[in-house]
């Protein structure tokens, strides 16, 4: 795979070379490969026809857990959120020792504390991460379904990006089933403050009432900015300051 560079750009075949634009610009690579009956019948082919099923399943698990926290996820994203998903799942997915390779799923590899410490920690939007903009110390509380800081001072806390004056925080809860596609989210309310507060405030952040009978429950934060005008509250163009961190899979 090259990269183009030439005021021409071009998308499409030519002359055996395939153009294609990504996020990284335009690129170019040669067409051919073995073909495609051949992979699905050679026994040479045995590991990728292998690969090839564990890689299609993790990429639908991939859009399970998307569109489970979807009302989260579209707050707080960047550009490669789906590949960067996928490539942490395939690490969970090579921790199921319940399954046969070429059958391994992530159900089975979160079966395992080393596959939920995996996930775990993930940053949906890579450009601005929960480390980087949250400095109070917090609690969560999975027995209760809650999340609590004791003292939170804004104006110490949160490191805010230019033109912000407020920033909302909130506890999202998602049950899972990866082998149905069901799922479920509650949200709890959100905290509302501006960026500039020096007084201190105890913040418990508790989502209605969650029961679920799914296998796997996702534990997530979303911090998002905003600008006041007028005394209204307008997100920050793109939304591209907000964070939505992972904090805990059980």
């Amino acid at each position: 795979m090259a990269k183009l560079k030439s005021l021409l750009k071009v998308e499409g075949t030519l002359d055996g070379l395939t153009f294609y634009k990504t996020v990284d610009g335009y690129m170019v690579r040669t067409k051919g490969g073995v073909s495609k009956s051949r992979i699905e019948n050679d026994p040479a082919f045995a590991r990728t026809r292998e690969n090839g099923r564990e890689f299609g399943r993790t990429a639908q698990s991939g859009k399970v857990l998307r569109n489970a926290i979807r009302p989260m996820l579209l707050q707080a994203k960047d550009k490669r959120v789906t590949s960067r998903l996928v490539k942490v799942l395939t690490a969970v997915k090579n921790l199921d020792n319940s399954n046969l390779r070429g059958d391994r799923t992530i159900a089975g590899g979160l079966l395992s504390d080393a596959g939920k410490q995996a996930v775990t920690g993930f940053d949906f939007n890579g450009q601005s991460v929960l480390g980087s903009i949250l400095y109070a110390p917090y609690v969560l509380d999975t027995a209760a379904g809650s999340l609590g800081m004791a003292d939170f001072v804004a104006s110490r806390d949160i490191v805010p990006p230019q033109g912000a004056t407020h920033v909302s925080i909130s506890l999202g809860i998602a049950g899972i089933d990866f082998e149905t596609g069901a799922s479920e989210l509650r949200q709890s309310t959100e905290y509302v403050v501006a960026v500039g507060e020096t007084s201190g405030v105890a913040v418990d952040l508790t989502p209605a009432s969650f029961t679920t009978a799914h296998p796997i429950t996702l534990y997530l934060l979303l911090l998002r900015f905003s600008q006041e005008v007028n005394m209204v509250l307008y997100p920050l163009n793109n939304e591209s300051y907000n964070v939505l961190h992972l904090l805990q899979v059980e």
